[in-house]
């Protein structure tokens, strides 16, 4: 009994040193030797929302333009109705005329045929910081001028006529705008938006869902390294700010920092706040904007996944897309930042363990609630049979138009 002991323990100190070591650079993180990982605060396992879609019902979501669009995140409609409008993954924002698809805007004055169409999104990888990755987009109802918040070019601007977008905000008290993801706008054109990091970019590399165009598209696929955007997942360092632009004084303020991965952002119905997405908390937090907590946040709704978009509808209602459900394994990393360092640091690629992150494959999962937090409906589709990883979702009509950063098409659900 006691060699054996002695057996374990030698073998557990092996694998500490190696871990710590990593002689044959085969951890996840090994292209980051300055990794840390952040603890995340969350809810006990026993008090998160468990609720499930036991019909799956988002298995009858219609896909629309298969094919058409790469990597649709956000989905707008102009004030005149006409759309949808979505950014994709080559750096333009495409209108649909009601036949097909147009050029409306882009973000990048560098554009060249490294941004060219392609077939996959894995193709625009490597050159996102050089032709742009437009994320949130909306329009201002008055004005008709759209807003877009890119990933690498900051908080920019174009009119309804379309053509190259201005840009507004690249950096806030000196930081650079790093990674610019969504964005709202008030009833007096204020710009309230979200940077997810100041210290990580997006740029990120073959990821699980790939797997999606070997089996779908039955096109071959190449990998590239995994960039900033896995560190970010992987780190939950908490750089990111939620800042505010004033379009008549041209200033930017920063309303929130410290926040781990803050991303979609929607005002309430009458304009007295607004709520936005904590990526790695998997939460909802309030903004006050008028009366006596004006200035401050507090928790919404703590959600059942990792949130991406918040879109608020016409009652008032907030559909949240969120990215993956939680489970045991990213439950327990959260807790633990040491012990989700020393698991990067096993020889194991970081696609297996996004995967872990994720629990096994992508899937869909979209959530409504109510204008005081209250939960009111789920959709899904758990095997990720017809939708995977959502990212928006726009209450239109009596249709949920979902897009998704990852996917080649817009998944329409009618839930009227």
């Amino acid at each position: 009994m006691g060699r054996a002991a002695g057996v374990m323990a030698g073998a557990m100190l092996a694998l500490a040193v190696y871990c710590g070591l990593d002689p044959l650079r085969q951890g996840a993180m090994v292209d980051y030797p300055g990794f840390e990982a952040y603890p995340v605060e969350q809810p006990p396992w026993s008090e998160l929302p468990t609720v499930r879609d036991a019909e799956n019902r988002l298995q009858r979501a219609e896909l629309r333009f298969l094919g058409q669009v790469q990597g649709p995140e956000s989905v707008a409609f102009d004030p005149s109705g006409r759309g949808p409008y979505t950014g994709v993954a080559d750096g333009r924002v495409l209108f649909w005329d009601g036949t097909s698809w147009k050029d409306f805007a882009y973000t990048s004055p560098n554009r060249s045929e490294l941004c060219d169409p392609k077939p996959l999104p894995s193709s625009y990888l490597k050159n996102e910081h050089i032709c742009g990755r437009p994320l949130g987009i909306r329009f201002d109802k008055k004005s008709g001028d759209m807003y877009i918040a890119d990933a690498y070019f900051g908080l920019l601007k174009v009119g309804p006529e379309g053509g190259l977008a201005t840009p507004l905000v690249t950096e806030a008290e000196g930081i650079p705008l790093r990674f610019t993801n969504d964005l709202d706008i008030d009833s007096e054109g204020n710009i309230y938006f979200t940077d997810s990091s100041s210290n990580f970019q997006r740029r990120f590399a073959c990821l699980t869902f790939l797997l999606y165009f070997l089996r779908h598209m039955k096109s071959k696929v190449h990998c590239f390294t995994f960039r900033n955007f896995m560190q970010l997942i992987f780190t939950a360092e908490p750089s990111g700010r939620l800042l505010k632009y004033n379009p008549i004084t041209k200033q930017t303020s920063v309303l929130v920092r410290n926040l781990q991965f803050p991303n979609g952002v929607s005002l309430s119905k009458d304009g007295t706040f607004f709520v936005f997405c904590e990526g790695s908390r998997g939460r909802l937090s309030r903004y006050w904007l008028k009366g006596d907590k004006a200035g401050t946040s507090e928790v919404f709704a703590t959600l059942p996944g990792f949130p991406d978009n918040v879109r608020t509808n016409e009652k008032g209602e907030f559909w949240v897309a969120i990215h993956c459900r939680r489970n045991l394994y990213s439950q327990l990393v959260s807790h633990y930042p040491l012990l989700r360092k020393f698991l990067l640091k096993l020889p194991i690629p970081a696609r297996y363990q996004f995967k872990l992150h994720i629990g096994g494959k992508m899937h869909a999962l979209i959530a409504k609630y109510g204008p005081s937090g209250e939960f009111l409906k789920i959709l899904e589709d758990r095997e990720g049979k017809v939708v995977r990883a959502a990212s928006e979702v726009e209450d239109r009509d009596g249709k949920l138009w979902i897009g998704s950063v990852l996917m080649p098409f817009i998944a329409v659900y009618d839930d009227s």
